[in-house]
C-alpha cells in the first residue's frame, strides 16, 4: 500500500513504482518458432517422464500385487493429502545407465516434497518394481540427497522400505565410500540428533545392512508379510546352518511381540499408511521463540491480486531450445512472471549490466535474485587501457562489473538476511587483454567467495547455458544450493558443444598430422560433428539430472510453483549461522 507521510503540515503519499514492463512480443516468429520448439521438447520430456514412473513394467507391477503390496506410486497417492502437489526430485536419476542390467528407472526409489497431514515431508520410498528395490550405486546416492536437502531445511522425514538391499553386481560402488550406502544410516542418527523427526514404514523386505535404516529412525511402523533381518534365511542357512523361515526369522509379529523392534504392526499397506498419516497430524514442531526471531521476511500472499502481471506460459517463447541455439533475450522478461505483481527493485540497474541484482517477493517470501542478462550491452568502459571508450558487452557473459556488483549484493542479502534465487544463462567470465586489466580474476574470486560463505537459503535455476567458472559463481552444484532446478532448455558443461567440438578436433587434428596423416575438410568437419554430438548429448539436463547435477527438470510455466514450495521448505530451518565472508580480494 502507498505510505503516507506528513511534510511541513502537508500529508503527500508515496507510490514506488518498480513494476518490471513486458515488451515481449509473442506473435513475432522467432516469438512463435521458440514456442513450438519448446512444447514439442516438453510433450517428449512428459512422455519420458511417464515411462519412468512405470518403474520396473507391467509384469513387476502384476508381481508386487500378488504379493498383496501396492506400488510406490499407489502407496504416494494414499500418503499424500489430498490434492496436495508433490515435488518430485531425481526423477531423472539413473536415466541412460546400468543398460547392461536392464536400467534402473529413478534409481528405483521415489523422492520428493509433499504434504501428510498437512505437514510439509521429504518421502523417500522404494520402488520394488526395480530390481526388487536394490541399491545401486545411483540409488544410494538419491536417498543422501533427499536426506541432505532435509537436512539443510529441517524437514521431518519419511521412508517407505520394500528393497532387498545392495545390488551386489555393483556392490563396490555403493557399499564403502563417504557418499554411499552406508552415510545413508549416518545421516539418520545425525538427523535424529538435529531434532529432525523421521518414520519408517517397512512395507516388504528389508534386509542386510539396509534394515538398519528404519531401526535408526525415531518410529517404526511395519506391515504382515514383510520382513526385516540382517541375513535372509537362505544367508542364514549358508552360514550358521540354521534353517528357519522368514516369518520366525524377521516376521512383523515376531518383531512386535518378541524383538520389540517395531512399535506399529499393521496388517496391509492402506492401514499401514494411515496409521502413518495419523502419526504425522500429531508431530509437533519446534516453533522459533517468537514470531521477530524468524530470519526471513514473509508476508501474506493472496493468489489472484499477488500473482505476476503477466502470464508464465509467455516464457515459453523466449529460448529456442536446439543445442548451440544462440538466444539473445531480456531476463527481466522472465523475472516478471516468477516475482509477486511484477515489482523488482533492481540493484545497481546501470551498473554491471549483463548480471541482473534485485529484491522481490516470491509467494509472500522476500528474496534477493542474481540473473545473468541476454541481451547485449553498450556500457561506458570507466577504467583501464580503453577507459572513455563505448564497448559492446555480449549477454550472458561476466564482467568484472558484473561480479563485483553481484559479490557485494550476495553480501547485504546475507548482512539482511534475504534468501537467493539464482537464474543461470550464462556463458562463462570474460576473457581478453582488457578483461584481464581490469581485474576479472579479482572480481571473479570475490563473487565466488561470496557464493561460497553465503549462510541464507540459495535456489539455483538453469534456464540456458551454464558453462564453467560462471556456473560455479552464480552457486553451481559444488555450492550448495539448497534446490538446483533446470527448464529443458537448460545446458550445463564446461563450454558449449560448438567451443569445445572446434578446441578438441583442433587437438585431434594435429595429433594425427604429427602421426603423418593429413585430414581432409570433410574429414574435419565429421570429427566437428561427432565431437559437437557427443558434447551436447553430455550437456543436456537430462544426462545432468541422471547424475543428480540437478534434482529436477522443471516446466518453465512452473518456475514460481516451484520456487513457492522450495522457498517454503527453506523456511523450516530457522538456524542461519554468522556470515562471515573471509578474506576478499579488494
Amino acid at each position: 500500500m502507498p505510505a503516507k507521510v506528513a511534510n511541513d503540515g502537508v500529508t503527500k503519499e508515496l507510490k514506488l513504482d518498480n513494476r518490471l514492463s513486458s515488451v515481449l512480443d509473442l506473435d513475432a516468429p522467432r516469438a512463435t518458432a521458440n514456442r513450438d520448439a519448446l512444447l514439442a521438447l516438453l510433450a517428449a520430456l512428459r512422455a519420458e517422464e511417464e515411462t519412468i514412473r512405470h518403474g520396473g513394467g507391467a509384469a513387476a507391477v502384476e508381481a508386487q500385487h500378488k504379493k498383496g503390496r501396492l506400488t510406490v506410486r499407489e502407496r504416494l497417492k494414499l500418503l499424500l493429502d489430498e490434492g496436495a502437489e508433490f515435488l518430485e526430485l531425481g526423477l531423472w536419476a539413473a536415466h541412460g545407465m546400468y543398460t547392461e542390467y536392464g536400467g534402473a528407472p529413478s534409481a528405483g526409489v521415489v523422492t520428493g516434497l509433499g504434504r501428510v497431514s498437512g505437514r510439509l515431508c521429504m518421502i523417500v520410498a522404494n520402488d520394488a518394481t526395480v530390481k526388487a528395490g536394490a541399491f545401486f550405486p545411483m540409488t544410494a546416492k538419491k536417498v543422501l540427497r533427499a536426506q541432505t536437502i532435509a537436512i539443510q531445511n529441517r524437514i521431518p522425514t519419511l521412508y517407505l522400505v520394500d528393497s532387498a538391499g545392495v545390488f551386489l553386481p555393483l556392490q563396490e560402488d555403493v557399499f564403502p565410500d563417504t557418499d554411499d550406502f552406508g552415510r545413508i544410516f549416518r545421516n539418520n542418527a545425525v538427523m535424529s540428533a538435529m531434532g529432525i523427526p523421521q518414520i519408517t514404514a517397512i512395507m516388504g523386505m528389508c534386509v542386510a545392512g539396509g534394515a538398519y535404516l528404519p531401526v535408526m529412525t525415531d518410529t517404526v511402523l511395519m506391515t504382515e508379510g514383510s520382513g526385516l533381518f540382517l541375513a535372509g534365511p537362505s544367508l542364514v542357512q549358508a552360514a550358521i546352518g540354521q534353517k528357519t523361515g522368514a516369518e520366525e526369522l524377521g516376521g512383523a509379529a515376531m518383531h512386535a511381540e518378541i524383538s520389540g523392534t517395531v512399535d506399529f504392526k499393521e496388517p496391509n499397506d492402506h492401514m499401514c499408511l494411515a496409521r502413518l498419516r495419523s502419526l504425522v497430524a500429531k508431530m509437533g514442531q519446534r516453533p522459533p521463540a517468537s514470531p521477530e526471531a524468524e530470519p526471513f521476511r514473509r508476508r501474506p500472499c493472496d493468489a489472484q491480486t499477488d500473482a505476476p502481471k503477466y502470464p508464465a506460459e509467455d516464457v515459453y517463447a523466449l529460448l529456442n531450445p536446439a543445442p548451440g541455439a544462440s538466444n539473445v533475450y531480456n531476463m527481466r522478461e522472465i523475472i516478471a512472471r516468477i516475482v509477486d505483481r511484477s515489482e523488482f527493485d533492481e540493484y545497481k540497474e546501470e551498473f554491471g549490466r549483463t548480471v541482473l541484482c534485485g529484491y522481490a517477493w516470491i509467494g509472500g517470501h522476500a528474496v534477493g535474485i542474481v540473473a545473468n542478462q541476454k541481451i547485449n550491452q553498450n556500457q561506458t568502459v570507466a577504467m583501464g587501457p580503453a577507459a572513455g571508450d563505448m564497448r559492446i558487452e555480449v549477454g550472458g557473459v561476466i564482467y568484472t562489473e558484473g561480479a563485483q556488483k553481484a559479490a557485494r549484493f550476495i553480501m547485504d542479502c546475507n548482512q539482511n538476511l534475504v534468501p537467493l534465487i539464482f537464474l543461470h544463462d550464462v556463458n562463462g567470465f570474460m576473457v581478453g587483454k582488457d578483461a584481464e586489466w581490469s581485474g576479472i580474476i579479482r572480481a571473479g574470486a570475490k563473487m565466488v567467495t561470496a557464493v561460497s560463505t553465503s549462510v541464507v537459503p540459495k535456489i539455483a535455476v538453469i534456464v540456458g547455458g551454464s558453462f564453467g567458472a560462471g556456473h560455479y559463481a552464480m552457486c553451481g552444484k559444488a555450492y550448495d544450493p539448497r534446490f538446483l532446478f533446470a527448464w529443458p532448455t537448460a545446458r550445463y558443461a564446461v563450454m558449449s558443444g560448438t567451443s569445445a567440438a572446434l578446441t578438441l578436433a583442433e587437438v585431434r587434428t594435429r595429433q594425427m598430422e604429427r602421426n603423418g596423416k593429413t585430414l581432409s575438410q570433410a574429414e574435419k568437419t565429421a570429427l566437428v560433428d561427432e565431437i559437437r554430438a557427443d558434447y551436447d548429448a553430455q550437456a543436456d539436463p537430462r544426462y545432468g539430472a541422471a547424475r543428480l547435477w540437478i534434482d529436477a527438470i522443471i516446466d518453465p510455466a512452473k518456475t514460481r510453483d516451484v520456487l513457492i514450495a522450495a522457498l517454503e521448505a527453506c523456511s523450516l530451518n530457522p538456524d542461519v549461522p554468522r556470515f562471515n565472508p573471509g578474506v576478499l580480494q579488494t
